[in-house]
């Protein structure tokens, strides 16, 4: 439970922070926090989450082709 809460507040935060106007780089430092957070989640859950781990995959791909390490920003914990 604890683990989709984190999720949940951490999708609303990316929200507030594009609402906001922030810079692409700290987005992306929240999705990938995301991404981290979505796989404990998933991991905890007992089934239906196939469609769940699909997608974080296919985010972690893409952010792997397109993210460079040297411009990485810092997520806010939690």
């Amino acid at each position: 439970m604890e683990e989709a809460r984190a999720v949940l507040h951490r999708l609303e935060r990316i929200e507030a922070l594009e609402r906001e106007g922030a810079p692409a780089r700290s987005l992306l430092a929240e999705v990938r926090a995301l991404l981290a957070e979505a796989e404990v989640w998933a991991a905890t859950e007992r089934e239906g989450t196939d469609v769940v781990e699909q997608a974080v995959r296919r985010c972690r791909d893409a952010l792997g082709a397109n993210g460079r390490s040297e411009d990485r920003a810092e997520a806010v914990p939690g």
